[in-house]
């Protein structure tokens, strides 16, 4: 046997390490001015003050050193879609006009697998850019597009989960799949796909309204079938969307309702908004373990509304909550943007986010709600080395306002809401650097 590839990292260190919503908050915060990472094989074995880790370590023992910077868990994006990236910042009126004007136009150039593979290429390099070391992102109808999306992290050795989506009405005739062909499709792409490498794939019927029940049952026949893939789709985002469910299935209770009836509610199923849920449908989200993707730019950008952070969080029934861009509806590829949103979203529903609390749901909570807390989300011995360097000091903006941060808490807070993807000085995958800026 071969040694063990060693990767050693010195800099300061912080990270959540349980739920703030539930505990008090300075107790989920571990901070390590000094400290020390060590990766072998992909796996964090050693973490805490380089003090302690030093004396452990063979004389002579490389390691690189970021001076006035910190480690930080990888960002894990809980709901993006690639196939969306080249129509970010388009105007729209509201999300059901959105989709039709550009949404709709827009996947249909996926059938084409060297478009396909350019945009695969370029949104997995976005994602490092910006400090994200895992999304769960829909693909587009397109067995195809999965196809790119998957070869591409692979190639990075990214953990991504992903799946094409099935909509069989409602859509552009070139867009639309079938029942049985969705059916047969998926089934060959989680074959050929989940548990490959730190590939996982998410049955992912768009949202109620473009699924025939037809396709929702075999969407739900589907995950029955393979219980360890995941459910990705869209939930209670627009007033107009569920006006339209409601007329769609009449004879449901409401729009979660839909997605329950046929099986796809659960651990491992994740929803993306969930603006308006009721009282009952979060109660049913808790109590199944379903989970709720927040995505605060892409609600804002179409007036969809103020996700209810506060009563999804409810320590009575706390539901997993985890953050997401929603590429293209969303603004930024950057988590550190999209935690300045879910603030100041928070702040208009009166309830005042930290930082703490800010950072455990781009991390640890976004890992809890994709039901992989016991792989990411934190840097304690046992996790997976997904890791990112942010630099406190990027811009000259920043290098002046930090002059005047007194604790840890306060410098986290200045980087959340005013950094972006300058504030990524170096991304890590598995242990290896994946991306630093300026090269």
């Amino acid at each position: 046997m071969g040694e063990k590839q060693q990767v050693v990292i010195r800099g300061s260190m912080v990270h959540i390490v349980d739920d703030p919503f539930l505990h008090p908050a300075k107790e989920c915060l571990r901070y390590e001015p000094d400290g020390m990472i060590v990766v072998e094989d992909g796996k964090i074995v050693q973490s805490g003050p380089a003090a302690n880790i030093l004396k452990t370590l063979p004389e002579g023992t490389d390691y690189e050193t970021y001076q006035d910077k910190l480690i930080v868990p990888g960002f894990i994006d809980t709901h993006i879609h690639y196939v969306q990236t080249d129509i970010m910042g388009a105007f729209g009126k509201q999300l059901i006009d959105w989709l039709n004007t550009y949404t709709f136009t827009a996947e249909q150039k996926f059938k084409n697998p060297v478009e396909g593979k350019r945009v695969a290429e370029f949104f997995c390099d976005e994602l490092l850019r910006n400090g994200t070391t895992t999304a769960l992102t829909f693909c587009a109808t397109y067995p195809e597009s999965v196809d790119q999306l998957f070869e591409a992290a692979t190639k990075r050795n990214m953990r991504m989960i992903a799946g094409k989506v099935m909509m069989d009405r409602n859509a552009p005739k070139g867009l639309e799949d079938t029942a049985k062909g969705s059916y047969e499709d998926s089934k060959e792409l989680i074959k050929k796909w989940h548990k490959k490498g730190r590939n996982l794939y998410a049955i992912t019927p768009r949202f109620a309204p473009t699924s025939t029940p037809d396709e929702l049952e075999v969407a739900g026949k589907l995950w029955s079938e393979h219980p360890s893939t995941y459910v990705h789709s869209h939930l209670s985002e627009n007033v107009d969307e569920i006006a339209w469910v409601k007329k769609l299935f009449p004879e449901r209770k409401g729009y979660l309702d839909v997605y329950d009836h046929y099986g796809l509610t659960g651990k491992r199923a994740v929803y993306a908004h969930g603006v308006h849920l009721t009282e009952a449908e979060m109660q049913h989200c808790y109590d199944t373990g379903t989970a709720i993707s927040h995505c605060p730019t892409s609600n804002l950008f179409l007036g969809s509304g103020l996700f209810s952070l506060e009563k999804a969080k409810d320590a009575r029934r706390p539901i997993e909550v985890g953050l997401g861009t929603d590429i293209g509806a969303g603004t930024s590829f950057s988590m550190l943007q999209t935690m300045n949103e879910a603030y100041k979203v928070a702040q208009l529903r009166k309830f005042p986010l930290d930082a703490i609390h800010t950072f455990f749901l781009a991390t640890l909570g976004s890992a809890r709600a994709l039901d992989l807390g016991d792989k990411l989300g934190t840097l304690e011995v046992g996790k997976e080395a997904d890791f990112v360097i942010l630099d406190p000091l990027a811009t000259p903006l920043l290098k002046e306002r930090m002059q005047f941060v007194s604790s840890i808490e306060e410098q986290l807070f200045v980087l959340m809401t005013m950094g972006d993807d300058r504030s990524v000085a170096a991304t890590y995958i598995a242990g290896n650097k994946a991306y630093e800026r300026g090269e």
